[in-house]
C-alpha cells in the first residue's frame, strides 16, 4: 500500500477567510493580539522543532523523558482497547512512546499544520500497521466533529494532549475547552495531558529568550506569514520579540513590539502602531500539580495519577471523566 493511502485524512478547517477575520479582530483590539495557532505554517513548524532542541528550552526534552520512563505505567492506567486522540500532534514523538506501550486500535491525530500532520501520520502508519491512523486537520480550540463511525467499537476514548499547549489558554478558556472535550470523550473517557510547572523565573525567561534567537525568529515569522497569506505589509525588521514571565498571572507572555510609529495594512484594513506598542502573540501558563488537578475537577474530571521528572519541571497528568463541574 502506498504511504499516502496508509491513513485516512479529513480537513475540517473553515474557509481561509476565517483566518483574515480573526486576525483583523485581534489587531483592532485595544491591546492588539494574534492567536498563537498562526505560528504554525511550514516555516513556523521548522522553527519550533529547532526550539525544542535548544539547551534553554527544557519542556520538550523533559516531557519526552517522562514519557520514555513512564509510558508503560500510563498504558496500564489507560487500559486496553482504546482510541487515542492527540491534540496538536506535531511529529508525535512523545505519543509514540504511548503507542508502543498501549497498541491502541485507533489513533486520531489532530493538528492545524497540514504538512506536519501528513508527514507524522505517514510515518506512524508505517511504524504501527495494526493501528488505524486517522488525520484530522482542525483547530481544536473550537468544536471538532470526531468521525465516530471511523473510531469503531472501542471500549473508551483517550484524549492525549502533550506539549503543555493547555498553557496557551487562560484558566477560564482551558476549563471550557476541557469540558467540551469531556463530552466528546463520553462517560468512560480519559485525558492524558502535559502541563508545565511553576519554577524559577530566570529559567522560564531563558527558555523563551534563547541565546541563538530561534524563539525570536519563530515569533516574528507570524508576521511573514500574514504578509504572504493575507496581503499584509508588515515590516518584520520594525518589530522585536519580547517574552517575559508575569509572576502575578503565572504565565510567560510573548509579544511583538513595534520599534517605531508605523502604519500596517492587512487584507485592505489599516492599523496604526505607536513606537513601543505590542502585539500579544502567546501566553504560556504555568501550574502547580495541585492547581491543575483543581482545574480538572472544575471541568468535570477526576484526577487519577501524575508523573513528573526528578526536578519537577514538568508533569503529565491522567484524569478521567466524571468529576464536579463547579466553576
Amino acid at each position: 500500500m502506498s504511504p499516502k493511502l496508509a491513513y485516512q485524512m479529513r480537513d475540517l478547517l473553515p474557509p481561509s477567510g476565517a483566518m483574515l477575520d480573526e486576525v483583523l479582530r485581534g489587531l483592532a483590539m485595544r491591546r492588539k493580539q494574534i492567536s498563537p495557532k498562526y505560528f504554525y505554517d511550514a516555516r513556523g513548524c521548522e522553527l519550533f522543532d529547532l526550539i525544542c532542541k535548544l539547551p534553554e528550552y527544557y519542556p520538550t526534552r523533559t516531557e519526552l523523558g517522562i514519557m520514555g520512563v513512564h509510558a508503560g505505567a500510563m498504558a496500564d492506567a489507560l487500559g486496553s482497547d482504546c482510541a487515542v486522540i492527540e491534540l496538536g500532534c506535531g511529529n508525535s514523538a512523545k505519543t509514540r512512546y504511548l503507542l508502543e506501550a498501549l497498541c491502541p486500535s485507533v489513533f486520531v491525530a489532530i493538528d492545524i499544520a497540514r504538512e506536519q500532520l501528513e508527514a507524522s501520520c505517514t510515518t506512524l502508519a508505517r511504524e504501527f500497521p495494526d493501528t488505524r491512523i486517522i488525520a484530522l486537520r482542525a483547530d481544536f480550540a473550537h468544536p471538532v466533529a470526531l468521525p465516530l463511525p471511523m473510531l469503531g467499537a472501542v471500549r473508551r476514548r483517550i484524549l492525549c494532549w502533550p506539549g503543555s499547549t493547555i498553557g496557551n489558554f487562560t484558566p477560564a478558556q482551558a476549563r471550557l475547552l476541557l469540558r467540551r472535550w469531556r463530552h466528546a470523550l463520553g462517560a468512560h473517557g480519559g485525558l492524558l495531558i502535559g502541563v508545565d510547572l511553576k519554577k524559577d523565573q530566570a529559567r522560564l525567561n531563558a527558555a523563551y529568550n534563547d541565546a541563538q534567537g530561534v524563539t525570536a525568529a519563530f515569533n516574528l515569522n507570524v508576521l511573514t506569514r500574514l504578509n504572504k497569506e493575507l496581503a499584509a505589509n508588515f515590516d518584520v525588521a520594525a518589530f522585536q520579540h519580547r517574552a517575559v514571565y508575569s509572576a502575578a498571572r503565572s504565565r510567560v507572555e510573548m509579544h511583538l513590539v513595534s520599534t517605531c510609529a508605523q502604519q500596517v495594512t492587512v487584507g485592505g484594513s489599516s492599523f496604526a502602531f505607536r513606537a513601543g506598542e505590542a502585539i500579544h502573540t502567546e501566553n504560556s501558563y504555568k501550574y502547580t500539580i495541585e492547581d491543575f488537578a483543581a482545574l480538572g475537577r472544575t471541568a468535570g474530571y477526576l484526577h487519577r495519577q501524575c508523573w513528573t521528572d526528578d526536578e519537577r519541571l514538568f508533569a503529565v497528568h491522567y484524569l478521567t471523566a466524571g468529576g464536579s463541574t463547579t466553576v
